[in-house]
């Protein structure tokens, strides 16, 4: 392999705004640093001691950078990611300031909790609540034109100790994750470091020209059009997939993948998406924990950057209907220093056989958490549109491991997967090329695309903390079910044996989930239900799962959220729904009364004027046209204003399914009269604009 040339600058560039490894060195003792990082790679808590040391080094660090203050860098049960500023001054006996940062701040700090969702964990008069520090995850330098800040990754938790974020259920499941999967490893007599889940999250958004955003308010409000029409063509050709990025998205691109680099975000792949405007990067495998805040960042600075380049970047899931939504395809595994990743075929066939198995039992026991772990208004529209898979929850596994999986429920000791074949594309100038273990199926929720599962379901716009705490605490019940039936069997010479009846009864069992077909035909809608598996399309149904006792039990056992943690939960993100709802709807109505009907009025008006010229003039061809016409307006205005009445209604009631119904009815009369009324009345961008102009 071709090495990088120096004089690009990557190499000197990549991590220079973090506290990692290379800062670490320079600013701290080594000693500390030593230390530090074995707590880092084997978990554990920084004493006082050291946790002063770093403290110092760390604001060393960031003072050379430029940085006068530092936050910590919290992610609230919002969704997105909240920081408070404190200055590194401590004011002296003599009137002036001195530079200041100990271990007492780098621990613990302490921002107003009161106006954070907590739903019900606090009240709004208890306004105390604490960030701690996560080492795990290293500091970082944000810039911004007035300054650079040090931001520390925290947790964030209620004066009584609750986690009112997300970050700390993720940890507590990966955890529980680690536990159980080293346990799995010892049963198997296999020698390795402690497991750890990896993710690489890819990421897809649209792009739109900032001018056309601020000509519409629904874009502004909701983060996606409520009103408007595809154009004539969109992405029917597929030319816009992996198709020459252009110019101006390249700069963008180029500058985003810098600050990326900066921070230590492995940022490697960027291309044109299936709809015109819309676009994917991709980064590289990491630890869950560090992924996750990677890919805030990256939200983040997806809208900063794009700002800077005169575009809005959208990252809800249905931006424009009619045309592809966006997702964030969550590419979850588990690794083990020693080992490896556990979901590699060319490892011990035993092991992978069974990893797939506890994934399947998982994914079967828990669908309907797994449905709620993507619950949002914006993931409704997307879900089972033709960019993303339905809300059935299956599992895809390929051909062959499908066949071998179906000899191991008749009882076959076949629990070893077939290594990859070379494939020849008959041309004399074309290397062969190693054919995977399985395709891809871009229709399934739960796919496994090789050494890793792809969970496609989850929103653009989400964190991926929340998938991946339920990730990691089902698949944690399933492996611990597999040693808690192999450890009698622990170095027998039947343990081969008996472990192909435990995972022949799991898949008996459990291996109605995997689906290998079309998981868009309504064919597999029908049988799904013959099936029993659940299709929840809405996401205030698909909510309840998390406080079902099935989902309260496991989750107390594993210590990764309790009762009152996972019913502030339900509540916030049912809240968050109706709000969602509710702020979509009226700004629905708003727009239809106070920008489309008097668009449809003035069209009318305009064919009324064309019409009586026509006839004072004598002229009879094309009176009957210009009637015609005006008759449609005529009866659109009336649907137009029955709507809106019937949305008032909705809003009145706080009935959010008829919110949802008369914005579907706005809709259709908006979109009608947008086909008909004339183009220099219509009052705001339309599609065309903004996926074919940017």
């Amino acid at each position: 392999m071709a090495e990088g040339n120096p004089g690009n600058g990557v190499e000197r560039l990549y991590g220079i705004n973090v506290f990692g490894a290379k800062a670490m060195k320079k600013h701290l003792r080594p000693k500390a640093f030593q230390k530090l990082k074995k707590i880092i790679d084997e978990g554990g808590r920084v004493p006082p001691d050291l946790a002063d040391e770093v403290a110092g080094g760390m604001m060393e660090w960031a003072v050379s950078k430029g940085a006068t203050h530092y936050t910590h860098w919290f992610l609230p049960l919002t969704g997105l990611t909240a920081e408070k500023h404190d200055a590194f001054i401590d004011p002296d006996p003599e009137g002036g300031v001195r530079m200041s940062f100990g271990a007492k701040s780098l621990i613990q700090g302490e921002p107003d909790a009161s106006s954070f969702p907590s739903g019900g964990l606090r009240a709004t008069f208890e306004a105390r609540g604490y960030t701690a520090w996560d080492p795990t995850s290293p500091a970082f330098i944000k810039y911004r034109e007035s300054g650079p800040t040090l931001a520390i990754p925290t947790a964030f938790c209620s004066y009584n100790g609750e986690a009112l974020d997300k970050k700390t259920p993720l940890l507590r499941s990966m955890r529980a994750l680690s536990d159980a999967a080293g346990r799995l490893l010892d049963v198997f007599g296999m020698k390795a470091g402690r497991p750890y889940a990896t993710l690489g999250a890819e990421q897809e958004y649209f792009l739109i020209d900032r001018e056309f955003y601020l000509l519409r308010p629904d874009l502004i409000q909701t983060g996606r059009t409520l009103f408007g029409n595809p154009p004539a063509k969109h992405q029917q050709l597929s030319d816009h997939y992996f198709g020459a990025i252009r110019e101006r998205v390249i700069a963008f691109m180029d500058e985003f993948d810098r600050e990326c680099w900066k921070l230590g975000i492995p940022s490697k792949t960027r291309h044109n998406e299936v709809s015109p405007a819309q676009y994917e990067i991709a980064p590289v495998f990491e630890n869950l924990n560090l992924s996750t805040d990677h890919n805030m960042m990256i939200m983040e600075l997806l809208k900063t950057t794009a700002e800077k380049h005169g575009f809005v970047c959208l990252l809800h899931e249905k931006p424009f209907a009619g045309v592809n939504g966006s997702g964030k395809h969550n590419n979850w595994s588990i690794a083990a220093p020693g080992i490896g990743n556990l979901f590699d075929p060319a490892g011990d066939g035993r092991l992978f056989m069974s990893v797939i198995c506890a994934c399947i039992m998982a994914v079967d026991r828990h669908a309907r958490l797994l449905r709620a772990s993507v619950a949002s208004a914006g993931n409704d529209h997307r879900l089972g549109a033709n960019e993303a898979p339905p809300a059935i929850m299956s599992v895809f596994l390929g051909e062959e491991l499908t066949g071998i999986i179906g000899g191991m429920i008749k009882g076959s000791n076949g629990a070893v997967p077939p290594k990859a074949a070379l494939m020849s594309l008959g041309a004399d100038s074309l290397s062969d090329l190693p054919r995977d273990l399985t395709d891809r199926n871009r229709t399934s929720p739960f796919a496994f695309t090789g050494t890793k599962f792809e969970f496609r379901a989850v929103g653009s716009s989400h964190s991926c903390a929340g998938v991946n705490v339920v990730l990691n605490t089902i698949v944690s019940e399933a492996l611990d079910h597999i040693s808690d039936r192999m450890e009698p069997h622990k170095g027998k010479k039947s343990f081969d044996r008996e472990l192909s009846k435990v995972l022949g009864r799991m898949l008996k069992r459990h291996g109605r989930v995997i689906f290998n077909g079309d998981n868009y035909s309504p064919q597999w809608v029908r049988e799904a239900k013959k099936r029993g598996l659940p299709n929840i399309k809405s996401s205030d149904e698909a909510l309840k799962a998390i406080v079902s006792k099935k989902t309260m039990a496991l989750f107390e056992r594993y210590k990764v959220l309790n009762e009152r943690e996972l019913e502030s939960r339900y509540n916030t993100y049912l809240e968050a729904y109706a709000k969602s709802v509710t702020i979509e709807a009226q700004c629905a109505k708003e727009m239809a009364k106070t920008m489309f009907l008097p668009a449809a009025i003035g069209h009318q008006m305009m064919l009324s004027k064309a019409l009586k010229a026509l006839k004072g003039s004598g002229v009879r061809d094309g009176s009957t046209g210009v009637q015609k016409q005006s008759k449609i307006a005529g009866r659109l205005i009336d649907r137009l204003t029955a709507s809106i009445g019937k949305s008032e209604k909705a809003l009145a009631k706080k009935d959010v399914g008829a919110m949802i119904s008369s914005m579907h009815d706005l809709r259709c009369v908006v979109d009608a009269l947008e086909q008909n009324v004339e183009d220099s009345l219509w009052p705001v961008p339309k599609y065309q604009d903004m996926l074919l102009l940017a």
